[in-house]
């Protein structure tokens, strides 16, 4: 019987957006989606022969109407996390300069924190690291 958790791998390209103001754009998952309900940072997948910062610019155009000035991106850490169904890769960057006001394209909610409010809000497991390493920059 094949090992599902092995056979499904997803690299998924994430964007800590700040605004002028310093905050990070965070969004709510669908209820129907998988880990629904709970707050992440906005990106998606990595399509083969895509470079993650075009992966991420692609993503974050599709998905909140913005377009990323990549060489503001820098990788801020790669996180990788077993769920029960799933071996998710994160790679994580920091996104300081883009064009447009992002909005939830496919329905999501949107919300604008301060780094320090992060803790307040409800992450998927593998967010958590991603939620330590911005709450250790902003000190």
């Amino acid at each position: 019987m094949p090992n599902t958790v092995a056979s499904k791998r997803v690299h998924v390209a994430v964007g800590v957006i700040y605004n002028p103001q310093g905050e990070i754009l965070i969004a709510r998952r669908h209820d129907d989606a998988h880990q629904g309900g709970l707050w992440e940072f906005p990106g998606g997948k990595v399509e083969t022969g895509e470079t993650v910062c075009d992966a991420l610019a692609r993503e974050l155009h599709e998905e909140l109407g913005i377009v990323v000035h990549t060489a503001s991106c820098t990788q801020l850490l790669e996180i990788r996390h077993d769920y029960t169904d799933k071996v998710v890769l994160l790679d994580v960057w920091k996104v300081l300069k883009f064009d447009g006001e992002a909005l939830g394209k496919e329905g999501q909610p949107l919300k604008w924190v301060q780094p320090q409010a992060l803790p307040e809000y409800d992450f998927p497991a593998a967010n958590v690291a991603i939620v330590d390493a911005i709450l250790k920059l902003a000190d």
